[in-house]
């Protein structure tokens, strides 16, 4: 094998390891606690690691500027997911339509202003900027790197102890991989995120999301 084959299979079993490996351990040991001290120092660690590393493009790490080229491809998509949510809450599940703004509207605020800053922003800098950036030489820079982003991002989410969860956010995943792929700028990445986060919090389907549902699973 070259030396770059070698590095090739090296990245691809890190990769392995890292988001399905280390992922199954957390769900096993930690199923029930708040990933968000896990978040906040993976996304430190991230931060660090990209600042050093060579040919990283350290202005992705936030590029406002491009947000608004995609503001209305994001609100025309958000919209249509709006729609479709809250239809399904409502047919399948009517008691929870708007339950946690209804029942909890302190807890609903305080979700609507944590969420980006101490859960997206991370999440962001994991499952797009480092592993677009670290896996690049393993999947390349096409739809093969936004599958190798969107499905570790949903499999974490077997921590929550439910299929809906993970199908969601690897659909998600794929549409948060496909707006970095195009604008290579977390900042514009990030609102999308917080925007569906939201979303799915408002309209009934946090528990799928929430560390304590998992604990009695």
């Amino acid at each position: 094998m070259t030396i770059r084959q070698c590095r090739k299979a090296y990245l691809a079993g890190e990769y392995v390891l890292l988001f399905f490996g280390l992922a199954s351990v957390y769900t096993v040991l930690f199923r029930g606690t708040s990933p968000i001290p896990f978040l906040l120092v993976l996304g430190l660690a991230v931060v660090a690691y990209l600042l050093r590393s060579s040919g990283f493009d350290r202005a992705s790490l936030w590029r406002r500027e491009t947000f608004r080229s995609q503001a209305r491809s994001i609100a025309v998509l958000w919209c249509l997911a709006a729609v479709c949510l809250s239809v399904t809450v409502a047919l399948f599940r009517p008691n929870l339509l708007f339950a946690l703004p209804r029942e909890n509207p302190l807890i609903w605020a305080l979700v609507m202003v944590l969420y980006p800053v101490l859960s997206v922003y991370p999440q962001e800098l994991i499952f797009r900027g480092f592993v677009f950036h670290r896996y690049a030489p393993v999947f390349g820079e096409g739809t093969r790197m936004v599958a190798a982003s969107a499905v570790p991002f949903g499999f974490v989410h077997i921590a929550f102890g439910s299929w809906v969860s993970v199908a969601m956010t690897i659909v998600g995943g794929w549409i948060f991989a496909t707006r970095y792929r195009r604008t290579q700028s977390l900042f514009t990445v990030s609102v999308e995120h917080a925007l569906y986060g939201m979303l799915v919090f408002t309209v009934g389907l946090g528990q799928y999301f929430y560390h304590g549902a998992a604990a009695g699973v």
